[in-house]
């Protein structure tokens, strides 16, 4: 009884979690699609990544390829490597085999049957152990090398446990571990090879995290003198929840203000604490992303709030914001192209902003699968620390994330951050955004007011 009642409670809290709900004043926000909608179209992603899996193998020398989920610690391959589903077995392993003139060879070993596996993985007998199945893959198609999530920069390059690593050497024989390399290279190919099915679940992931984003940076969220910064991020974490989608990071946001002093974290315009109470005449900035069908957003935007009797957002302010217009115009439209190495990529972006006298700072990054996603990154670390540079991919999708600063005379000379972050994705002619960038802040005037600035909605 305890154990169906349960089972039962699950289901309805699944249910919640999935099904879209509706309410508050974004009018725009996108239809998603329910749970079980996205676990099929997932699927059929996937039937395509496979496809070009063999060829992917061959062009980084992988014989073998092999994934290792534990119970209740996934390996953050297992949703895009295998039907995105919830696994728990005690240790569930993906293998894929590049098997001559059979082609990919794909052996899923759960310890469980299971329809969906079916679908896209070999299973192996009744009765069958994991190491038995892999010993005999080993055998009989002796790969050259076997890659594991070993070695990487990245936590899903390097996920592999200490103790699934020595099952795998327990399963496959002393002899196989000198066979054993990193992954990392594959990975990367992988996760960063967007399908075109993609392009448009994901715009629609942008345009509902713009529409969030509008509706939090809105007199209905936002009341002068009265709200604070943990008001709003608790808002948005209410709004996630409501919409049935959830978040990699948490939501930051930063204020700045005429005469307030700047504090700073890693470089970078520290986020404000929550206890912040945002008064008239703030520059607010949002740091914020949504998960949706194994896909991540990135997206920062800014909003002014009015003093009294304001009616727009003065010229100052508007010409920080044209700064990084002309920021990301130089980077996506002139800077980028498939092929060009991400270090030129930034050279050339920031030798122009030397030569227009702007101070700016650029740190893009993938995105896809994850919110800091594998892949080419044009960032002034990568530079700094003098990385091999990565070419630019046709298709990739990134966040285009970047900052200017610049005295606002309206603001006695202060320094005024504009922080701008974008999703974008490479086409032959430079980055485009999958939706229309912010052309004016966010204008917190009174509920029911049209203002000039940018529209809510």
């Amino acid at each position: 009884m305890r154990s169906g009642s349960w089972a039962i409670l699950s289901c309805v809290l699944l249910a919640a979690c999935a099904t879209p709900a509706r309410r508050g004043t974004v009018a725009d926000a996108p239809r998603l699609l329910p749970w079980s909608e996205q676990i099929a179209v997932r699927e059929a992603w996937l039937e395509k990544r496979h496809g070009m899996l063999l060829d992917m193998m061959h062009r980084h020398g992988v014989g073998m390829w092999i994934i290792v989920n534990e119970e209740f610690h996934d390996d953050p391959l297992t949703q895009f490597v295998a039907p995105p589903r919830p696994y728990a077995g005690n240790r569930d392993v993906f293998v894929f085999v590049d098997a001559g003139t059979e082609g990919l060879k794909r052996v899923a070993l759960t310890g469980y049957s299971e329809a969906a596996l079916k679908r896209f993985f070999e299973l192996p007998a009744e009765g069958r152990t994991a190491r038995e199945v892999l010993a005999e893959l080993d055998a009989r198609h002796q790969p050259k090398t076997i890659a594991l999530g070993i070695g990487g920069k990245r936590g899903v390059t390097r996920s592999l446990t200490r103790d699934g690593y020595a099952f795998l050497v327990e399963a496959l024989g002393a002899g196989a571990e000198s066979r054993f390399v990193s992954a990392a290279p594959l990975i990367e190919e992988y996760l960063d090879t967007r399908l075109p099915e993609e392009h448009e679940h994901y715009r629609t992931l942008v345009a509902l995290t713009e529409a969030v984003v509008k509706e939090a940076f809105s007199p209905e969220v936002v009341e002068p003198g009265k709200t604070t910064v943990g008001d709003v991020r608790r808002w948005l974490y209410d709004r996630l929840w409501e919409l049935g989608v959830d978040t990699w990071f948490q939501p930051d946001l930063r204020v700045q203000r005429k005469g307030l002093t700047k504090t700073t974290s890693r470089g970078f315009l520290a986020p404000a604490t929550e206890d912040v109470v945002i008064q008239r005449g703030d520059l607010l900035h949002v740091d914020f992303g949504i998960t949706y069908m194994g896909l991540n957003s990135d997206w920062q935007k800014m909003a002014y709030v009015p003093l009294e009797g304001e009616t727009d957002v003065p010229e100052g302010l508007k010409r920080a914001l044209a700064n990084t217009h002309a920021l990301q115009d130089a980077l996506m439209l002139r800077a980028s192209r498939p092929g060009r190495s991400s270090a030129d990529v930034y050279e050339q972006t920031m030798a122009e902003m030397k030569e227009k006298g702007i101070e700016a700072m650029v740190y893009s990054h993938p995105l896809g699968n994850q919110g800091h996603a594998l892949g080419a990154s044009i960032d002034f670390r990568s530079a700094n620390r003098k990385e091999e540079p990565k070419l630019l991919r046709e298709g990739s999708y990134i966040a285009i994330e970047l900052n200017t600063a610049t005295e606002v005379p309206e603001w006695d000379g202060q320094k005024v951050f504009v922080m701008m972050e974008d999703p974008a994705y490479l086409t032959a002619e430079g980055w485009k955004f999958f939706v229309p960038r912010q052309e004016a802040f966010y204008f917190l005037g009174r509920k029911g007011v049209t203002t000039r600035g940018a529209p809510l909605h």
